[in-house]
């Protein structure tokens, strides 16, 4: 199963901190301040979790599926997510 934004609202309002308003508003803001740091460059570090990065692709030779033909790809930005060892140590038990 994936664990989508409306299922975290819901378990964050499971938890009777937050009204169901109040959890969406929340995880809401949260992925708007993510999401804007990735935007400016920043890393975005979660401790026990991982490591969202920004990384600059530079242009390269790439090939269009359907022809074959060759094309050149532009430079781009992507986000990177490098796990941490405590989550990847949970992962590997299982």
């Amino acid at each position: 199963m994936t664990l989508t934004k409306a299922h975290i609202v819901e378990n964050l309002f499971a938890k009777n901190i937050f009204t169901k308003g109040e959890s969406a508003q929340v995880i809401e803001t949260l992925f708007e301040l993510m999401k804007q740091s990735l935007e400016d460059g920043d890393d975005v570090l979660i401790s026990g979790f991982g490591k969202f990065s920004v990384v600059q692709k530079h242009q390269r030779r790439g090939r269009n599926p359907q022809t074959g033909e060759p094309i050149i790809l532009p430079p781009r930005r992507v986000v990177t997510f490098k796990v941490s060892a405590s989550l990847r140590e949970k992962i590997n038990l299982e």
